[in-house]
């Protein structure tokens, strides 16, 4: 879902090659969710292999992330693990807007309507457990780490960047700032031209850097206030927020209440949104369990499983996949013998 403070944050146009060298904490949900939704056929379907299988995201992860590796950005992959009680919420609300769109996208298929067809289908985007396990796969062969998070991979990813072990997380989303995350660059899966949504022409999207710090100055706030502006605009833990509360009003009350955010939530009637305490949600995200006994190792690709795995498993085109690790292989950023060495 994601927390709407977009419109209040600051941030900084950057290019790719800004990243060089450094290591950046992928929220991969996140990442293969952009995939799942963007790429597709004409009607909406996702695109599937020999056997059925979608291939949407492997597409996507095969061709982004590679092109990134060229680049010499040093990706770390972080899985989401179980999520908090309290998201339980979001995920019904999620499953149920899901089947919504599913009905439409009926309709639209029996009235034969392509538009309303790749709009809904969009919408019934599922990240099911053999696409996360096909991901891990081809990212492990691509040589990059992979750390499961005990629950939350945003706070995992941020944990990464707080200690030093990444630059910064990387995400559409704005939940790895809550979670203390010092930097978060947003489009770098998207960054590209891209067609207009229902509209014709393109638009060029851009990577973006967002410091935390400079946000909360910008803000006027510390990290304690963000985490509660946000619950009053709506988090995956309160969904909606306060009705009527958006992002310049949630500021003006985190800075009328000095703090006390009891006085706060009480003012707003947080109890007649929610069944539970403002107390849970806040501590929830403040103290979302991380895994700390992780190894963020780099290693060389492995060209003959790469393409054992999308051309013969997947059914992905020999030639293309051969010129796109042809490009990797080439890069000075990766140490690989050439591919006349595997093929």
């Amino acid at each position: 879902m994601g927390i709407a403070i977009k419109d209040i944050l600051i941030s900084k146009e950057i290019s790719i090659p800004d990243l060089r060298n450094k290591t950046l904490a992928v929220d991969s949900f996140n990442m293969l969710y952009q995939f799942l939704t963007t790429i597709r056929a004409r009607d909406g379907s996702l695109l599937t292999n020999q056997n059925g299988d979608v291939t949407s995201h492997l597409i996507g992860l095969f061709s982004r992330v590679t092109n990134m590796m060229e680049q010499g950005l040093k990706l770390a992959f972080v899985f989401d693990g179980t999520p908090p009680q309290l998201k339980r919420h979001e995920q019904q609300r999620r499953a149920e807007l899901k089947k919504e769109a599913k009905k439409e996208y009926e309709i639209a298929k029996q009235r034969e309507d392509i538009d309303g067809m790749r709009k809904y289908a969009s919408r019934t985007t599922k990240l099911t457990k053999d696409m996360v396990s096909d991901a891990k796969e081809l990212i492990s062969y691509l040589g990059l780490p992979i750390i499961q998070a005990k629950s939350e991979g945003e706070a995992q990813a941020a944990y990464l960047v707080k200690q030093k072990h990444a630059f910064a997380t990387i995400s559409q989303d704005f939940d790895t700032l809550l979670h203390g995350s010092d930097y978060l660059v947003r489009n770098l899966s998207i960054a590209g031209k891209r067609k207009r949504t229902n509209k014709l022409g393109y638009i060029t999207v851009k990577p973006e850097l967002i410091n935390l710090s400079d946000n909360l100055n910008h803000l006027g706030v510390d990290q304690d206030q963000l985490i509660a502006l946000s619950m009053l605009i709506g988090t995956d833990y309160n969904i909606g927020g306060i009705k009527g509360i958006g992002p310049k009003k949630a500021i003006t009350l985190v800075k009328q209440h000095n703090k006390d955010y009891n006085e706060m939530f009480k003012s707003v009637k947080w109890n007649d949104y929610f069944d539970y305490d403002w107390e849970d949600v806040f501590y929830l995200i403040k103290n979302i369990p991380i895994e700390k006994n992780f190894d963020i190792k780099f290693t060389s690709p492995d060209f003959n499983k790469i393409t054992e795995f999308l051309c013969e498993k997947h059914g992905f085109e020999k030639e293309r996949v051969e010129k796109t690790l042809n490009k990797i292989a080439n890069s000075k950023d990766i140490k690989q013998k050439g591919l006349g060495d595997f093929f």
